[in-house]
């Protein structure tokens, strides 16, 4: 983060140009590369999926004391045969936990069954719903897994003096059976890196294989 790197990041998805990528990813740092490939999550994930499943994508950031709300959305891609049923799921890192400080996560069960666009519930903010269920606290190390078509936001939250900054990881992950659309213009380089550097530590072969993704667009 001091060192620019996340800006950088942001910068060669929003304007990739032909497709260079930022001067490091996450994945290439250990501790991120570590968590990508933590053994106990991914056998956590091949339960869920029930078939083989890759690697999509990982970020990370720093949220501030103060930081603004993020309005509900869900970050699930499209994949070439349109087909609902096949799973994609979010890793959400929470390296400090979660303590109401600066936002909290907050999810609408059930949502993820609905045909929405991923910006179809944004006009709304971060405001209260019916149903929704607010997790502010949560212990160091916490991770949370979600269906990536399940409809979220960050809420906002009043930020005491000394509160300290949170760090944010997550890991996307999707089941195999068509091709998925990526989001990282540079998507096959970094594909390429997990390989050469061993992440799948062999026994996840599916894990960084290309064939499962469609050309990078951009979002209309």
């Amino acid at each position: 983060m001091d060192d620019g790197l996340r800006s950088r990041s942001i910068a060669a998805c929003s304007d990739p140009g032909p497709g260079l990528p930022p001067p490091v990813m996450e994945l290439e740092l250990p501790a991120h590369g570590e968590l990508l490939t933590h053994e106990p999550l991914l056998q956590l994930i091949a339960e869920l999926m029930d078939t083989p499943f890759a690697f999509h994508h990982l970020h990370s950031d720093r949220h501030g004391p103060g930081i603004p709300g993020k309005p509900w959305h869900h970050d699930c891609e499209s994949n070439d045969l349109d087909d609902p049923k096949l799973l994609m799921v979010h890793a959400l890192h929470y390296l400090g936990g979660l303590d109401g400080t600066i936002g909290s996560l907050t999810i609408m069960p059930g949502s993820h069954r609905e045909p929405w666009s991923k910006s179809a519930l944004a006009h709304l903010g971060t405001v209260e719903l019916p149903g929704e269920v607010v997790i502010d606290s949560l212990p160091p190390g916490s991770t949370v897994l979600v269906n990536s078509a399940l409809v979220h936001a960050r809420r906002p939250a009043p930020s005491p003096p000394g509160t300290a900054p949170r760090y944010f990881v997550d890991a996307c992950y999707c089941q195999t059976g068509a091709r998925w659309r990526p989001v990282k213009p540079y998507w096959r380089h970094m594909l390429a890196t997990a390989r050469a550097l061993g992440l799948d530590g062999g026994r996840w072969p599916e894990l960084f294989a290309e064939r499962h993704f469609t050309e990078y667009a951009r979002s209309a």
